[in-house]
């Protein structure tokens, strides 16, 4: 793909390698707004991803008990269908007149022209909704291996519930942060699937750009450059993120 990123030509007359660096320049100029939208949503997506599963893995993990198995099947069972379907169901229900904004609209509780899908609001709330066991999974793997005597040592030394989970709990849990982080954050900025079918012109993400590229306008060497600035990145991206964060104390809690 990176040769090919470089290479002129057509589908029909064939490509030749011309190490046409201009490609990527090309796409940047082009395509800059789509780029910075993709990781704009998918940093957002992230953020609300954490703050939703976090709670819910922590309580699972320690509350759960002997039903914890149960309470893992039922955040994963709508995930046994499809990503398409799953995403088209969000459509039906957001659409203008559809289960959710129609019985509303009738009650004079929001304006007829009032609309969720093609915008920002509807691509973000698919993701979330999409990703979020990506998040929750690691988050609960890690909350689970925490020493519940560890919990009980902490309040016997007086310490606060709040002062318990800022000095134990989540340190310990860095590692599923961590992990559920990344695994949220690059699948969210690359996908195309939710920008297309709950979005509009307005909420287009690079993603979507990257397959019509492919699929569309057959213009592969353009859509394999985009495909390897968004890789470059992400990369970084995660490369800065494991700096802040401190892999090596990540890795040595989740050791512990």
């Amino acid at each position: 793909m990176f040769s090919l990123s470089l290479q002129t030509g057509s589908l029909e007359e064939g490509y030749s390698q011309t190490f046409n660096w201009s490609t990527y320049s090309d796409a940047l100029s082009a395509y800059r707004p789509q780029l910075l939208r993709s990781l704009t949503y998918a940093l957002i997506v992230t953020v609300i991803a954490l703050v939703v599963a976090y709670p819910m893995s922590y309580w699972i993990a320690i509350h759960g008990g002997r039903r914890k198995s149960s309470f893992l099947l039922l955040l994963l069972l709508p995930f046994f269908v499809t990503f398409v379907i799953r995403t088209l169901s969000w459509q039906f229900i957001l659409s203008d007149d559809g289960i959710l904004l129609g019985p509303l609209k009738r009650a004079g509780l929001l304006p007829d022209d009032f609309q969720l899908l093609a915008t920002s609001y509807a691509v973000i709330g698919g993701l979330v909704y999409n990703f979020l066991p990506f998040m929750a999974l690691p988050l609960y793997v890690a909350l689970e291996r925490i020493d519940p005597k560890l919990l009980e040592a902490a309040g016997d030394l007086y310490a606060s519930k709040a002062a318990v989970f800022r000095k134990v709990v989540l340190p310990l849990s860095l590692p599923g942060v961590f992990a559920g982080v990344l695994l949220t954050f690059v699948p969210a900025a690359s996908d195309f699937v939710n920008a297309a079918l709950l979005g509009g012109t307005d909420t287009t993400m690079i993603g979507t750009i990257i397959q019509s590229r492919f699929l569309t306008n057959n213009d592969y060497p353009l859509g394999a450059a985009l495909s390897f600035i968004l890789m470059a990145i992400l990369l970084a991206g995660v490369f800065i993120y494991a700096r802040v964060l401190g892999t090596d104390e990540v890795l040595e809690a989740s050791a512990k």
